[in-house]
């Protein structure tokens, strides 16, 4: 069996690409003076902080503050989707090229671009001085980032429809309107569904970071409790976040395989 040979060029191509992952592989690590001591002992200072960690602080007390906490992430990150999804959904059909004027889709795009270019922390910070500590922050920071991530994914849903039910919309006399909701709508709804549950686990992991600079969720619990050295109850903090990430993301992927595959719910 003659194995086909590749061409001299896509093997130059083949090692150059390699030779340029490596080198700026090895560029980064010097920048971020990653030491091989460093590298070596970094797993026994772990392993120092996680047994630190155990056992874990159950008392009523610990729970008391954890749980309310843990909740509070749950609500930023539902009610910060939530306006993702409803601002995001009409500008996604301003955004695609398929269904609005080139010029139009341009500038949506980039508007889109302009909000995801900017993390939920860094929004955090600017919206600190306008809504204060608390949550309120946190939402509004994970539903901005939320709607450029959204509109520009469902942008992309919308332009990859099949025309045909639009063609014969159109041919039967309708209107534009009755394309979009007609047409368009039953076409892209179950996808760009399921990218917003996908992204509800994902500002569910980001508004427990926001606690940290002051936004609300369990992020600053942790921080208040690894400050004052208290690991058994930072231990706690995470153990009890972690289990609500996966319980939350095993629901939401049983959902969205039943949206899109239309496969029985199994948990």
């Amino acid at each position: 069996m003659n194995i086909p040979k590749q061409p001299v060029n896509q093997k130059i191509l083949k090692y150059s690409i390699t030779i340029l992952i490596v080198i700026g592989s090895v560029w980064s690590a010097s920048g971020l003076e990653i030491t091989p001591e460093r590298f070596f002992t970094a797993p026994g200072k772990v392993w120092i902080l996680i047994s630190a960690m155990f056992p874990l602080d159950l008392s009523t007390e610990a729970m008391d503050r954890i749980v309310p906490k843990v909740a509070e992430s749950l609500f930023i990150a539902w009610a910060g989707t939530v306006i993702g999804a409803i601002f995001s959904f009409p500008v996604s059909f301003i955004a695609a090229n398929n269904v609005s004027k080139n010029s139009i889709s341009r500038v949506t795009k980039q508007l889109l671009n302009i909000i995801r270019a900017f993390p939920e922390l860094i929004l955090a910070f600017v919206l600190l001085p306008v809504t204060g500590l608390g949550p309120l922050t946190g939402t509004l920071a994970v539903g901005i980032h939320s709607i450029g991530t959204l509109g520009k994914l469902s942008s992309e849903v919308i332009e990859g429809i099949d025309e045909g039910p639009l063609e014969s919309i159109k041919c039967s006399g309708g209107s534009k309107i009755n394309e979009l909701l007609f047409g368009v709508v039953p076409q892209v709804m179950p996808t760009i569904t399921s990218y917003w549950l996908y992204r509800f686990e994902i500002n569910l992991r980001a508004s427990a970071v926001l606690g940290v600079v002051g936004a609300g969720g369990v992020g600053a619990e942790l921080i208040n409790q690894l400050r004052f050295r208290d690991f058994p109850r930072a231990g706690t903090v995470l153990v009890v976040t972690i289990m609500m990430v996966l319980i939350v993301d095993t629901i939401s992927a049983a959902i969205r395989r039943r949206i899109i595959k239309g496969r029985s719910i199994k948990v």
